[in-house]
């Protein structure tokens, strides 16, 4: 339920008979705030946000502006100071029905240390399904799938305190991959990656969004975005832009620089190449589209 870092130059990814992810769901947020006791201001003021069933959302923003309160709510860590929030069409105020919102919503930390629970690696990545309620064959299929994605495998009976940092965070992974949620919330998910790490990682969640998973993302990394369907600004707790991502991209390197974005190099050559009208402009900022325009022109 969390990270991953200093991996294997690249990960293993396997196909499995079944998904590991459910299909999306939808999450909805209508006027909400949110006020921590302690704080005077609001950390969320009237937040509006619809995230339909599959989407892959971008949630950017800087320090203190409310995008890991606004993950919270999702997974009803948290709950409105005003306003609502719903997980298909749960009121996440509804104290009977928390269990079930976690079930479809798993979050994933910056720091695999907030979410490990257990001193055994299979014994950690068993705690989700088993609060489920699972059968232990049930549960035993999802660990080894879990762990297998991560490839932590191996290392099932090791004891998490001699894993490294790295490796606790693709445990703190494949936790979430065992419950299976509909939706994956990643709060700077890949901050601590190196750059191998932080592609595999994305191939993974690329691999997970198609197969039907909801996904949100904070992140301040516009290279990490490239593949998210919608983009969300946070500022001073309020949304101050939202559409769709290959427009957000197109915003000039000054205006993104003023909100406190480097666009990225991708995204920089696409620009570059549709001026000069080698490929079209409804290409979009990813480098495997654009090689297959370049390609075109052979």
């Amino acid at each position: 339920m969390a990270p991953v870092s200093a991996m294997l130059p690249r990960w293993r990814l396997y196909s499995w008979s079944n998904n590991l992810m459910s299909s999306g769901t939808t999450l909805y947020l209508k006027g909400a705030e949110f006020q921590y006791p302690d704080n005077e201001k609001k950390v969320l003021k009237g937040i509006d946000l619809e995230i339909r069933a599959g989407e892959w959302i971008a949630l950017l923003g800087p320090n203190g502006s409310g995008k890991s309160t606004l993950l919270k709510l999702f997974n009803a860590l948290l709950l409105p100071s005003q306003g609502c929030c719903f997980i298909d069409g749960i009121n996440t105020n509804e104290t009977k029905s928390v269990a079930l919102i976690r079930s479809k919503v798993s979050i994933v930390f910056q720091n695999p240390e907030d979410q490990i629970v257990a001193s055994v690696v299979e014994e950690d990545t068993a705690f989700g399904p088993e609060n489920l309620g699972l059968r232990s064959d049930e549960i035993k299929i999802r660990v080894k799938e879990a762990l297998i994605s991560v490839g932590l495998w191996e290392k099932r009976k090791h004891a998490v305190s001699s894993l490294s940092g790295g490796q606790k965070q693709r445990l703190a992974l494949a936790g979430v991959f065992a419950i299976r949620p509909g939706s994956l919330l990643l709060d700077e998910a890949m901050s601590m990656l190196d750059p191998a790490s932080r592609k595999s990682f994305l191939d993974l969640i690329k691999r997970e969004h198609s197969s039907g998973c909801t996904i949100v993302q904070v992140t301040h990394r516009l290279d990490e975005i490239l593949n998210s369907d919608r983009t969300v600004v946070i500022t001073d707790g309020q949304i101050s832009w939202q559409g769709k991502t290959e427009n957000f991209l197109s915003i000039s390197e000054n205006e993104l620089k003023d909100m406190g974005f480097a666009k990225p190099p991708v995204a920089v050559l696409k620009e570059e190449l549709v001026k000069s009208g080698i490929i079209p402009g409804s290409t979009r900022s990813d480098i495997g589209e654009i090689r297959k325009k370049l390609c075109l022109l052979q």
